[in-house]
C-alpha cells in the first residue's frame, strides 16, 4: 500500500469515515427477471476479478511500523459484502435519502475487504436503489468510477465476463514476515526521503518563479478560508441530499461564459452555498475556499487502482454578487491552479505522504477529533468539491435501467459539506453529503443548485434553443 492511499486510514476517526459511495436507481421494468438479493450476488460475484480490490484486505504491520499491506482474502465471503434492506413501500425519493444517510455514516470493517453494496427495495414505481461503499484507501475518483462501470452493463442483457477462475488467495503474513518487510522498506527511506527533498526544493522554486510572473493572484493557500457555520467539528451522523441538472444547460453556460464544465459546476455550488449562509446571516465578506481533488493519473496509468490524486484550492469567489463575475473569478483561479500544479509536478505533493508514521499518524488524528481541535483553528478549507465525468450513454445493472447516478465523499471535521457531481447521460447528478448536527437541512443546499444554474442561464443570455440545440447533439 502507498503512503497516500494509507492516509486515508489515517485520518479515518469515529466521525469521520472515509469510504466513497455512489447510489444508484435502477429501473427494473426492462429486466428479463426481477432484481434480488441472489441475483445481485451472483453477478457481482461473477465479476470480482474484474476489481480486483473488492477481494483484497488489510493486513497490519505490527507496532504500526510501516503501512499496512493488501492480501488477497483466503476467507472471502460474498454474502458479507452483498445485503439488503427495504423502505416501507412505496418509499419516497426522502425517504431514500435518508436510509442512504445512516448506510454511509457505519464504518467498514476492517478486518474483511473494505467495501459493501446495499441492495435497497420498496422504492416508489418497483425502482430499486443500490448503494455502494468503497474504501477511500482503494480507489480515488477516476479508478472508482472504473470499478463501477466494471459492474454494469450496455443493454438489459447481463453481459458474460470470463477469466474469475485465476484467482488464488494469499497466505496470511506472519508477524515476523511482516516486520522483516517492514525493517526492508525502512532502510530504503533515507534515500527516498533526499530524493522527496530535492524535488520538493526544484518544486518551491518553480512555483515561486511562476507566481512572480504571474499578472493574477495567486491561488488560496491552505488555512486561508473564513470560518462560517458549516466549518466546525461534527459527529458520526450523516444527512445525504440529491439532485440532477441539465447537462446541456451548463454545457451551454460554458460555451457562453468561454470557461469550462468544471468552472460551472464550482459556480454552481458558489452560488448555493452563498444563498444557504446568506440566509443565515453567515456568508464571510471573503470567499469561501474549496478543496477540489484533481487526478494525476497519466495514461499508462489509466488501468491502475488505488489513489492517483493530489488536492487544488480555488476561490469560490462568494463575496461576488453578479453571478457571471463570479465564474469568472472562478475561472481565472482554476487556470491559475492547473499552471501552478504543473509547476510543482503530480508527484511532488504525495511525495511525504510515504514517510509517516503509521502508528503516530492515526492517533494524531483521532486525538484531533476528540479534543474538537477542528474548532479552534482556521478552516483547512470550507467544502469539498468533486467533479467526475460519466459516460453520456444509459449503462444497466443487472439487467435493470440506471435512471441516475448520486456519487458521494467523505466529510471531516472541520470542513463541511462533500459536494460531489457525476455527469450521466443529459444529466449532472449531485450526491452532497453533511453532518445533520453542523447542516441542518441539506436540502436547502441542493435546491440552491438549481436556483445557481437559473442565475447563470439568466446572466450568460442562453436560450431554450441553444439548449435544446446541445442536448439533441448529446
Amino acid at each position: 500500500m502507498t503512503g497516500l492511499d494509507a492516509s486515508f486510514l489515517y485520518l479515518e476517526t469515529p466521525s469521520s469515515h472515509m469510504h466513497v459511495a455512489s447510489l444508484m436507481v435502477l429501473d427494473p421494468s426492462e429486466a428479463d427477471e426481477p432484481v434480488t438479493l441472489e441475483k445481485v450476488k451472483e453477478v457481482y460475484g461473477s465479476r470480482l476479478h474484474l476489481a480486483p480490490p473488492f477481494r483484497r484486505r488489510l493486513v497490519e504491520v505490527p507496532f504500526g511500523l510501516h503501512h499496512p499491506l493488501w492480501i488477497e482474502d483466503p476467507d472471502f465471503d460474498i454474502d458479507y459484502h452483498v445485503r439488503s434492506t427495504a423502505l416501507p413501500s412505496p418509499g419516497s425519493d426522502a425517504q431514500l435519502r435518508t436510509l442512504v444517510g445512516r448506510l454511509v455514516a457505519q464504518p467498514l470493517d476492517r478486518s474483511r475487504p473494505l467495501w459493501e453494496v446495499w441492495m435497497i427495495e420498496g422504492l416508489e414505481g418497483g425502482k430499486v436503489g443500490c448503494l455502494s461503499k468503497v474504501h477511500h484507501a482503494a480507489i480515488d475518483g477516476a479508478s472508482g468510477n472504473e470499478l463501477t462501470v466494471a459492474m454494469l452493463d450496455l443493454s438489459p442483457e447481463i453481459a458474460e465476463h470470463p477469466g474469475g477462475d485465476d484467482w488464488e488467495p494469499d497466505p496470511v503474513p506472519s508477524d515476523i514476515e511482516l516486520l522483516g518487510y517492514a525493517a526492508t522498506s525502512l532502510a530504503r527511506q533515507p534515500v527516498r526521503v533526499a530524493k522527496a527533498g530535492l524535488r520538493t526544493t526544484g518544486a518551491a522554486f518553480a512555483l515561486r518563479r511562476r507566481n512572480r510572473e504571474s499578472p493574477r493572484l495567486a491561488p488560496p493557500s491552505p488555512f486561508s478560508a473564513p470560518r462560517t457555520e458549516l466549518n466546525v467539528p461534527i459527529t458520526g451522523r450523516r444527512s445525504f441530499g440529491t439532485t440532477s441538472l441539465s447537462l446541456p444547460a451548463v454545457k451551454a453556460v460554458k460555451k457562453a461564459a468561454g470557461c469550462t464544465v468544471n468552472d460551472v459546476v464550482l459556480a454552481l455550488c458558489a452560488g448555493s452555498l452563498r444563498r444557504y449562509l446568506a440566509a443565515d446571516g453567515d456568508l464571510p465578506d471573503t470567499p469561501l475556499v474549496a478543496m477540489v481533488p484533481v487526478s494525476v493519473r497519466s495514461d499508462d496509468e489509466r488501468d491502475s487502482l488505488g489513489n492517483r490524486v493530489t488536492t487544488t484550492f480555488t476561490s469560490l469567489a462568494t463575496d461576488v454578487d453578479d453571478p457571471l463575475a463570479r465564474l469568472q473569478v472562478i475561472h481565472d483561479c482554476m487556470v491559475d491552479v492547473k499552471e501552478q500544479q504543473q509547476a510543482i509536478g503530480a508527484d511532488t505533493l504525495t511525495d511525504w505522504a510515504e514517510f509517516a508514521a503509521p502508528a503516530v499518524a492515526g492517533r494524531a488524528a483521532k486525538l484531533y477529533s476528540r479534543v474538537n481541535v477542528a474548532g479552534r483553528h482556521r478552516p483547512l478549507f470550507n467544502v469539498t468539491i468533486s467533479n467526475v465525468p460519466g459516460p453520456p450513454f444509459s449503462l444497466y445493472s443487472i439487467g435493470a435501467h440506471m435512471e441516475a447516478i448520486y456519487p458521494i465523499g467523505p466529510i471531516a471535521d472541520g470542513v463541511g459539506p462533500n459536494m460531489t457531481v457525476m455527469s450521466y447521460r443529459d444529466s449532472l447528478d449531485f450526491g452532497v453529503l453533511a453532518c445533520p448536527d453542523v447542516l441542518p437541512d441539506v436540502d436547502r443546499l441542493t435546491d440552491g443548485l438549481h436556483e445557481a444554474l437559473a442565475d447563470l442561464v439568466e446572466a450568460t443570455g442562453v436560450s431554450d434553443d441553444q439548449v435544446d440545440a446541445l442536448r439533441s447533439a448529446t
